[in-house]
């Protein structure tokens, strides 16, 4: 951090945040707020007397609240820039001033209570998202009691005070009188591995915490006893199994099993735990001095603050996984990459993990933001947007869907038409999709080209098959999967490839259905996983509209189906085909012909003039 601040090229806003950030890669504008930190930095000198004075005293947030500070400090040691910071949530000198003791000691004059935020703007050509993680809150599990026992502390906790800068100065210290433990013990997975309280994944980096912790115990106080309740040890990184090795070497008890119960004896002032050692097959009774929680990592909060601003999830439009931490654009090809071009991920904001792949990470992002502002130029794939301004009736909704905000609004009044920002395009399709009036056209997947595959699918034996729309990146891939992993299913399917089940237009079901399609199946990302954001539920929308439809015209619901398979669900890729294969053989010849007598063009549809620009057009809509 000193070498960032240092450094000629790098201008490091503190205690700012990003409010909004417009454009698209190469030209993204950032706007910046710059809270106010009431003491100007280039003065302050940090001497420390103004901090002296201050009578008020709250507790130490970088100290986890195991210290206080005042409401005039220095933030942490290594701050940069080293200069003291104004509280002036704890401070007495707003509203009005009834104490100004700071002020009145500060001899370079660096304090001013009259200072406001400050907005600022950039215009940058990438974004790098590294807002990191947070603990998890172990209060749910009340089981272990660290609300309720001073000597319950969290591994955040205890890593300050077993650190030379922590509130003990390095001294492994009691919470509740100062004593050394003696006997300490380490429950892990807290928060983790579970579907009931906390988050179902691992949390990556506990293991090998507590580890380190044993070790730097056993080192400062060879003669402590230590004990490690656990589920399963994840020792998977270079040199990490040898730790584990050392770490009971070293004396450490590890024990398979979680703690039922933790009390405190009111005599002793022991915690008491209680486990059942399933490796052992019994029940044990443990008397600890302290007992330190492993808590999990979880993604930090999406909602804006108490003052109604957006989070950067919401200004830069990202993808998050079921778990809550941002999707990157492919796992294995584009690691580093948001689903948004020139936008990039390092560290914990995209999954829990240790500082050597922090920093690895860091350096990937930094190298891919690089190429793009050295190259000067973008290459996209030619799969974008494009409007037909003749059948434009400029309604805004191709705007309003758009997951990338790649399209201008149109303005009636202004006879402006909707304009479409290649760079940010994806490809998605959606806007194409939602368009009532076909004026927007893909490239590679217009509507000529994806109705002429139904064609081709149903020209022959169509009551064999079955019509299947497949999003590139999820379902499609999944067919992969179920393929190369030599699953079987029947061949009734026929895919048809789009890059997003938000391509999918209401228009190809009934194109499919009129030409005698038994089952149509329309297929993409689950909700969490959607790498255009949230194109997805434009699709559950306009299925949900044609099954509405399908109910009035007496046609069975059940011959759509939608279904949401990641491309790591082969087996569900060919369970559902297996399904869908038997429920084709449900359908019956008649059945269709009757859909197609009910689908004739000049039932399902009905002419209506609509204005477009400069003249009047015809459109068919769904009567």
């Amino acid at each position: 951090m000193m070498d960032a601040g240092r450094h000629p090229r790098i201008e490091l806003l503190v205690n700012s945040e990003v409010e909004d950030v417009t454009g698209f890669v190469g030209n993204y504008r950032a706007t910046v707020r710059r809270r106010a930190q009431y003491v100007d930095a280039s003065e302050c000198t940090s001497c420390g007397d103004c901090g002296d004075v201050c009578p008020v005293v709250v507790p130490d947030e970088y100290q986890q609240g195991l210290s206080s500070r005042r409401a005039i400090y220095l933030p942490f040691p290594q701050a940069v820039p080293s200069s003291y910071y104004l509280d002036a949530d704890s401070c007495l000198g707003f509203n009005p001033i009834a104490c100004g003791k700071c002020l009145e000691v500060c001899d370079k004059k660096c304090i001013d209570f009259d200072v406001q935020d400050e907005l600022l703007d950039f215009e940058v050509g990438t974004v790098v998202v590294a807002t990191g993680m947070e603990p998890y809150d172990p209060r749910p599990y009340d089981e272990y009691g660290y609300a309720r026992f001073d000597d319950v502390v969290t591994a955040m906790e205890f890593e300050r005070l077993i650190c030379a800068g922590g509130p003990s100065a390095g001294e492994l210290v009691r919470p509740s009188d100062g004593e050394v433990p003696r006997r300490v013990g380490f429950i892990q997975c807290v928060g983790s591995r579970s579907t009931t309280r906390g988050v179902p994944y691992c949390s990556n980096i506990c293991c090998m915490n507590t580890i380190k912790q044993t070790l730097q115990i056993a080192e400062h106080y060879p003669e402590s006893q230590q004990s490690v309740f656990y589920i399963d040890i994840r020792t998977f990184g270079k040199g990490f199994e040898d730790l584990y090795r050392r770490s009971r070497e070293e004396g450490v008890n590890y024990v398979r099993g979680l703690p039922g119960s933790v009390e405190q004896d009111p005599e002793t002032g022991e915690l008491v735990v209680q486990v059942e050692n399933t490796l052992a097959g019994r029940r044990e009774e443990h008397r600890l001095d302290m007992l330190v929680l492993a808590t999990a990592l979880v993604p930090r909060k999406l909602n804006g603050d108490a003052n109604g601003r957006r989070h950067i999830d919401e200004v830069l439009s990202l993808s998050h996984t079921s778990d809550g931490f941002v999707m990157e654009a492919h796992p294995k090809l584009k690691p580093v990459d948001a689903p948004t071009r020139g936008v990039y991920f390092a560290g914990c904001v995209e999954a829990p993990k240790d500082v050597k792949d922090s920093v690895t990470q860091a350096g990937a992002a930094a190298s891919r933001a690089g190429n793009v502002l050295a190259a000067g130029q973008v290459r996209i794939e030619a799969i974008t947007a494009e409007l037909v301004a003749d059948l434009c009736a400029q309604c805004k909704i191709c705007a309003e869907v758009c997951p990338f905000n790649a399209i201008v609004q149109a303005d009636k009044k202004a006879n402006v038409y909707p304009d479409f920002i290649e760079a940010a395009c994806a490809g998605c399709g959606t806007c194409a999709a939602e368009c009532p009036f076909d004026a927007i056209t893909m490239r590679h997947f217009e509507d000529a080209q994806i109705e002429a595959q139904i064609d081709a699918v149903l020209a022959t034996d169509p009551m064999e098959k079955i019509v299947a729309f497949a999003c590139n990146w999820c379902s499609y891939a999944g067919g992969d999967n179920a393929g190369t992993s030599r699953l079987q299913y029947p061949p009734a399917i026929r895919l048809i490839r789009t890059m997003c089940s938000g391509r999918v237009d209401q228009r190809f079901i009934w194109h499919a259905f009129e030409q005698g399609a038994p089952m149509v199946l329309v297929s993409g990302c689950h909700f969490s996983d959607c790498h255009y954001i949230d194109a997805v539920t434009w699709t559950q929308r306009r299925v949900e509209k044609v099954w509405t439809k399908m109910e009035k015209l007496g046609i069975r619901p059940e011959r759509l189906q939608l279904e949401w398979i990641s491309a790591a669900e082969g087996q569900k890729f060919a369970r559902v085909m297996r399904e869908l294969d038997e429920m084709l053989r449900t359908v019956t010849a008649e059945e269709v012909a009757d859909t197609m007598r009910i689908l004739e063009p000049k039932k399902l549809s009905q002419p209506k003039v609509v204005a477009a620009g400069p003249k009047a057009v015809t459109a068919a809509v769904p009567a």
